[in-house]
């Protein structure tokens, strides 16, 4: 149960997430068996499509790149009650055990020691149940860490947090990088009014981020990218020989 919920959710900057983890396990470490099943029903064990999110969007800093996670097991609340119940009988026999074996069994008798033999031989099978399943909870959390951990180490996570690509393709343009370094660019290159000539902003990208192409967005052209983000205003200019150029501006 430490090790699960010390490892159940983490959120904020990313520069702070191991810091988390540590706290986490220290918070957990010295806590009672009772204190421990309470924590799990709080945050783990919880009732289908119950929702509570790690971060408070409100206090997201917007200065870092943040970001959280969450293990729950969910089940319908009849369901959940039940194992709670459960649960909760083990730590009252646990109780019971520590602190009045004693007093419930003449130990210092040949008959109160069988007797008191028989009644721990009862609650390890009931102990051994339990563990069982929650051995089963921890193996389950461990596979889906083990995922996350593989999928954040992939090229798909690493477009959707950089790049603003979705796993279907799909992009969230205002945080996408392209939109991001057009941005960049347009600092590096505005001309007067806070126009930036499309050829000049491109070259700027190719030489400093080569890796943003509109086709990694779905897009054919820089003008289609202007025009799907909605972040920036397009416009056409004709230069003196008739020549068609855009130009474009980063819109408030």
């Amino acid at each position: 149960m430490k090790a699960m919920l010390a490892h159940q959710e983490l959120g904020g900057p990313m520069d702070q997430l191991e810091a988390q983890r540590a706290a986490r396990v220290e918070k957990f470490s010295d806590k009672s068996l009772g204190t421990l099943v309470k924590a799990l029903f709080e945050n783990y064990v919880v009732v289908k499509g119950t929702e509570k999110p790690v971060l408070d969007d409100a206090k997201i800093p917007t200065d870092r790149i943040s970001m959280s996670f969450q293990f729950r097991m969910e089940m319908a609340e009849e369901r959940r009650a039940e194992v709670k119940a459960a649960i909760d009988d083990l730590v009252l026999m646990r109780n019971e055990l520590v602190h009045h074996l004693i007093e419930r069994f003449d130990v210092w008798t040949d008959v109160g020691c069988v007797a008191a033999v028989e009644h721990l031989n009862r609650s390890y099978e009931r102990i051994d149940r339990h563990y069982e399943e929650l051995r089963k909870w921890a193996e389950s959390m461990d596979d889906a860490r083990t995922h996350a951990t593989s999928f954040a180490q992939s090229e798909v996570f690493l477009d959707m947090v950089l790049n603003g690509i979705a796993p279907d393709g799909t992009s969230d343009w205002p945080h996408t990088g392209i939109v991001r370094v057009l941005r960049e660019a347009a600092r590096a290159s505005a001309a007067a009014g806070g126009w930036t000539k499309l050829a000049d902003a491109t070259a700027w990208i190719a030489e400093h981020h080569p890796e943003q192409m509109p086709h990694r967005y779905g897009c054919r052209s820089w003008p289609q990218v202007l025009s799907e983000s909605r972040s920036f205003r397009l416009e056409y200019r004709y230069t003196d020989s008739g020549q068609r150029v855009p130009w474009y501006r980063v819109l408030a």
